[in-house]
């Protein structure tokens, strides 16, 4: 089974240099085009359905694929980005600094195991997405689906290949896209791209 991960595109928080995470921003004028251009690239897939996070830039790229292509779409809350910032999302980041200095100082020294305040723990942010993530992909399995495609955000996108394929991924683009394949046992990373840094885990 061929699986996609997709992310958004850029928003409006992102050139407002915001804190983004559980902030439910809308994708930017450029994040549009990079959606449709995200479109181009997948037209010849014949992806069955798209599993979405609930957040709006989510919704708003997966909006523009459903337009160019044929596809269900299906809402997976388990899917939204982790609630990373606690008390200073949605803030721009150099007020964060003034407002917030040992906040930001805990974030940027212990990512992705910090404890800003308010923020979601991250093991229970892992736990949530991986479990959701397999939960899918064995029933499409049984279904014999052939392609499906999941479309979230880069910290969803970093848990599944930190916890389930055993790589560290940095520097992930707008409307990235990841191609897997899933064989009943075990993944395959046909495509990885669109990013700026991939490690292995294993020893």
């Amino acid at each position: 089974m061929k699986i996609f991960l997709l992310r958004h595109g850029e928003t409006t928080g992102d050139l407002e240099g915001r804190y983004g995470g559980d902030y439910d921003d809308s994708l930017s004028n450029n994040g549009i085009i990079q959606s449709h251009n995200l479109a181009k690239r997948l037209k010849d897939y014949k992806i069955s359905t798209l599993f979405v996070s609930p957040k709006n830039r989510a919704v708003e790229t997966a909006l523009i694929l459903k337009k160019n292509m044929p596809l269900s779409l299906v809402s997976v809350s388990e899917l939204r980005e982790r609630n990373q910032y606690g008390v200073m999302t949605g803030m721009k980041k150099s007020e964060a600094k003034i407002k917030f200095e040992e906040e930001v100082e805990e974030l940027e020294a212990n990512n992705p195991y910090h404890h800003v305040s308010g923020s979601e723990d991250y093991f229970v942010f892992a736990e949530r997405v991986t479990n959701s993530f397999n939960k899918i992909i064995q029933e499409e399995f049984k279904k014999k689906t052939k392609v499906i495609a999941f479309l979230t955000h880069g910290g969803p996108i970093t848990v599944i290949f930190r916890e389930l394929l055993g790589y560290e991924i940095s520097g992930i683009k707008d409307c990235a896209l990841f191609e897997l394949d899933y064989d009943g046992e075990s993944f395959e990373i046909i495509s990885a791209q669109d990013i700026y840094k991939i490690e292995s885990n294993f020893a």
